[in-house]
């Protein structure tokens, strides 16, 4: 059975948005996962300790959307 989490490490001065986009490309929907795994963090203000480590949800990779070119004058 695979992870459904793992942690990473807060560098000097991030927040958690920035963090959750240095480390997992991500932004929407995902900040909100990251509060969920790891309660209280919140009131710990904006702005992260250093090296606070954060639990991360494993993202899977969405499909990519194929589209099709229609050429009219072809």
């Amino acid at each position: 059975m695979a992870a459904t989490t793992f942690t990473a490490t807060a560098v000097q001065g991030e927040t958690l948005d920035a963090l959750v986009w240095r480390v997992l490309e991500a932004g929407s929907g995902v900040v909100e996962q990251v509060l969920e795994l790891n309660p209280g963090i919140a009131d710990l203000g904006p702005v992260l300790t250093e090296g606070l480590v954060i639990t991360l949800p494993v993202i899977t990779a969405a499909p990519v959307a194929v589209s099709t070119i229609v050429k009219l004058w072809e």
